[in-house]
């Protein structure tokens, strides 16, 4: 199970590197919404191996600030705003 933190941490820098070097806005905003989906899934994990909810807790929490932040910057990019 630490070994799937460890790959989803590696897909996490990954991602960064896309979130950084972007070409443009959208991808940037893709990049960063594959950040936050990875590190939802890896708190889930963490909470399951060390067997606490609170993990899952903050977990539920970020995915919901971060699909709102998502939402919130797609309209800003769509002119929206």
């Amino acid at each position: 199970m630490l070994l799937s933190v460890v790959v989803l941490a590696a897909l996490i820098v990954l991602a960064m590197v896309r979130l950084f070097a972007g070409p443009t806005a959208p991808d940037r905003v893709v990049a960063l919404d594959a950040v936050n989906t990875l590190t939802v899934a890896a708190m889930i994990l963490l909470g399951v191996v060390y067997q606490q909810i609170i993990f899952i807790d903050v977990a539920i929490v970020y995915a919901l600030l971060s699909f709102v932040g998502t939402l919130y910057i797609a309209k800003y990019l769509g002119g929206e705003i």
